[in-house]
């Protein structure tokens, strides 16, 4: 997606612990835990040779991190990108972490990544890349340990291809090692859209606080990938006034209204926002500061920071890409009163469907689309409120009220469990 952060752009893991610091402060968490939970339980980098079509041999960088696994087995996705590294995917990790216990799942945060770039790969080089690297994790990934999911560059495809390969090593048919997976293969009804569905659920409950109502609401959305699109889609199928896109190829803006619906259609032809006839162009900057009632950042991290921040116009930021404000925004932004859903609370849609679709493959038994709807509304509103009545009750905003919400619960486990020694 669009990057509009300046050249010299903040360490991912270093602005989440600067978020982990201030909550753990509050939290008054002792030195040990604070320890404990701020290193990975494993990293791991693996390389992966792959026989390209032209013959000839390429080595790829791969990297799984597992940052906790006190509260269950490893949730998180598997990117695909040019310029992965391994702290991105650490911070990928813990957020996933603090994600999982946010929303109150029996999961740990975990993250994978490959540095390449997929779009000058073949079908078959992404096949043996992708086999490969699952070979290289067996012993590390699995249902009860690890369990990966779609991510930047991956779909549905690729993670047939990761469940595959694991169960010829397994010997046996195991649906439940991915999620995000085609139906036909134990894939969830729901999953796809889940991430978006779960923006819509929490801007509703914003909206609510400060007494709004859709129809008089603007949104800005960056970022037109899967979870911009299926947010866009769903925030105009219930009321929202959808007014901006952008997508990596530039931007448009109609104060009036878009219909999401054409643009989707003008998107499958043209493949970008770009274009569309009913909305004036715009740059992918000025997009971020014009006047609206949201703003949903859906595209990579570090997309509101120190520079943009002031000009912000936005009154509401519901975050649908992992770690797209600076910690330097985030004291900008909470001085100017903007109500941040953090992504750790925001996005979580799309983890807490995952979740439901290891129990389905685990139970062998399998939920109806009204079913999931319910079920993930239930776990968003209630996590939103408790997120909310956390930041009233400790004076604080929602991102630290999420990251301390967090961290005592993986705290309270581990205490729980006791350190083997």
């Amino acid at each position: 997606m669009e990057k509009v952060a300046s050249q010299t752009e903040p360490n991912p893991f270093e602005e989440m612990v600067q978020r982990f610091n201030i909550a753990a402060e509050k939290l008054k968490l002792d030195d040990g835990l604070y320890q404990v939970l701020l290193t990975p339980d494993r990293e791991i980098g693996v390389a992966i040779p792959v026989l390209m079509d032209n013959g000839s041999l390429k080595v790829f960088k791969g990297y799984r991190v597992q940052h906790s696994v006190a509260r269950g087995p490893g949730k998180g996705g598997i990117r695909y990108a040019p310029d992965v590294t391994l702290d991105e995917v650490r911070a990928l990790a813990a957020w996933m972490t603090w994600k999982c216990a946010v929303v109150n799942l029996p999961f740990g945060g975990a993250k994978g990544g490959i540095v390449c770039d997929p779009k000058k790969l073949s079908n078959a080089e992404l096949e043996k890349l992708t086999r490969r690297y699952t070979a290289s994790l067996i012993d590390v990934i699995g249902p009860d340990r690890d369990v990966p999911a779609p991510d930047v560059n991956t779909d549905e495809r690729i993670m047939a291809w990761i469940m595959d390969t694991y169960s010829m090593h397994a010997r046996r048919t195991v649906t439940g090692v991915v999620t995000g997976k085609p139906l036909d293969l134990g894939g969830s009804v729901g999953r796809r859209e889940a991430t978006g569905r779960g923006c819509k659920i929490v801007c509703d409950r914003a909206i609510s606080r400060f007494g709004m109502k859709r129809e008089n609401t603007r949104v800005i959305i960056q970022g037109f990938g899967n979870v911009g699109s299926m947010a866009a889609h769903i925030l105009y199928g219930a009321g929202y006034s959808i007014i901006g896109v952008s997508d990596v190829h530039g931007a448009i803006i109609n104060t009036l209204g878009i219909n999401i619906t054409k643009l989707m259609a003008h998107v499958h032809e043209a493949k970008t926002v770009a274009g569309f006839p009913d909305a004036e162009p715009i740059s992918g900057e000025e997009l971020l500061v014009q006047p609206c009632d949201i703003l949903l950042p859906a595209a990579t991290e570090n997309q509101i920071t120190h520079e943009n921040a002031g000009s912000i116009q936005a009154r509401i930021i519901c975050e649908g890409a992992n770690g797209p404000t600076t910690a330097q925004a985030d004291e900008i932004l909470f001085d100017k009163k903007v109500f941040i859903i953090p992504d750790i609370l925001a996005n979580a849609g799309g983890v807490t469907v995952s979740y439901f679709e290891w129990v389905q493959d685990r139970q062998g038994y399998f939920w109806n689309l009204k079913t999931v709807n319910e079920r993930l509304e239930e776990i968003m509103v209630n996590s939103f409120d408790t997120v909310a009545s956390y930041a009233d009750r400790h004076s604080v905003n929602m991102r630290i009220a999420a990251y301390m919400l967090a961290i005592d619960r993986v705290a309270f486990t581990i205490r729980e469990r006791g350190i083997y020694a």
